[in-house]
């Protein structure tokens, strides 16, 4: 048995190497668990392509934005390497309401621009825009491999100790602390637990020591195998390669999103998705990594209709997990020294360094996290 820890993190992916980064740089004895290696290609955080952005309809989500550039900035000088690369962002269709996104971020000072159809036409070629156009250039990619290495490395550097192939199948409370399990029967002691399993979330969460309370509080959960597609860039006079910013389209039955693909496909297209397109699991244990023809279908004709920069033909392809509460809000909540951290619905990525700052102040005490991502039943909540 390992020789026990103040603090275990269980998940290696964005969120749990944050918050095994934030305690260990406190000073706080850590042990990062992992069932396999950190940004796993089965989980949630793997690959080089995630999107950053400021554009929320809800003020709430681009202060906190706008916080969490502050760590990213941080985090990439102390690991000596970029972590996002600006590219823009456009925001666009009847349902996506760039009006709305651009009073949010004229509210909190972020450069933007409102365009109209012509305009962005103009600017963008390659995109078939059907609604005025939000456009903000802060906005970029984030490698989410590297920077979950980043922090993993960061940790490691300030003491943590880092445990891979070790899948966690239950904690169970010894003394005033917990002791946890691994599918090969290993254990290991801590006083205190950090649970950030992704879509392993869900089925774990009755091994788990909470109280009957504090589960039936919870969100409910859903796990999707998400799809996404590799196009390439026609790169032609009239669709130039190099000027492809990040894009999120929402209209009537059209829920899409794209970026540059960077690394994950060989820098040589876009990475286009349906958002919550893919099929429900029970929980991650249940993806086949098997892409769904009517999925691909349905996104080649959205190429071919609204991106007539990019062959519409798929040249690569991946599955990816999504892990779902009903707000789309995360949840980072405590029951007695066991913290459970989801940064849900497939847009925490942007804001990994300050889910491991909330999560480790809830952890250790030190601070709380705003109440929308609590319990129905959380103490803070109900005293």
């Amino acid at each position: 048995m390992p020789d026990p820890s103040d603090y275990v993190v269980v998940g290696a992916g964005l969120a749990g190497a944050a918050t095994a980064w934030q305690l260990a740089v406190r000073g706080h004895q850590v042990t990062l668990l992992e069932r396999d290696v950190p940004a796993a290609h089965d989980g949630s955080s793997h690959g080089s392509a995630r999107i950053f952005r400021y554009a929320y309809p809800d003020p709430f989500y681009t202060r906190a934005v706008l916080e969490s550039k502050a760590l990213w900035d941080g985090l990439a000088l102390d690991a000596g390497t970029e972590l996002i690369t600006p590219f823009g962002a456009v925001d666009y269709g009847p349902e996506r309401d760039p009006r709305r996104l651009a009073s949010v971020l004229g509210g909190e000072g972020i450069e933007h621009q409102l365009l109209s159809v012509a305009e962005a036409r103009n600017l963008w070629p390659q995109i078939a825009f059907d609604t005025e156009v939000l456009w903000h250039p802060g906005a970029g990619v984030i490698d989410a491999e590297t920077t979950v290495n980043a922090m993993v490395e960061l940790a490691v550097r300030n003491g943590a100790r880092v445990l891979t192939g070790w899948n966690v199948v239950r904690v169970e409370t010894r003394g005033a602390g917990y002791r946890v399990h691994s599918a090969a029967g290993s254990t290991i002691d801590a006083g205190n637990i950090v649970v950030s399993a992704g879509g392993w979330l869900p089925q774990l969460l009755e091994s788990l020591p909470l109280p009957a309370g504090f589960l039936a509080g919870l969100p409910e959960f859903t796990v999707r195998q998400e799809q996404a597609f590799h196009f390439r860039y026609k790169d032609t006079a009239d669709f130039p390669a190099g000027a492809w910013p990040t894009f999120i389209h929402k209209a009537a039955g059209i829920q899409a999103y794209g970026l540059p693909g960077g690394r994950d496909a060989g820098f040589a297209g876009q990475k286009v998705a349906e958002y919550n397109g893919g099929p429900r699991i029970p929980s991650a244990a249940g993806q086949t990594g098997t892409v769904d023809p009517a999925n691909r279908a349905r996104m080649t004709d959205y190429v071919r209709r609204y991106l007539p920069g990019l062959d519409p033909e798929p040249y690569a392809e991946t599955t990816c997990l999504f892990t779902n509460t009903p707000t789309e809000d995360f949840l980072i909540d405590r029951a007695g020294n066991l913290t459970l951290v989801s940064p849900c619905s497939g847009h925490g990525a942007k804001f990994a360094p300050l889910i491991g700052q909330w999560a480790a102040d809830l952890a250790t005490g030190a601070g709380t996290v705003p109440d929308r991502f609590r319990s129905a039943t959380s103490p803070a909540l109900t005293t």
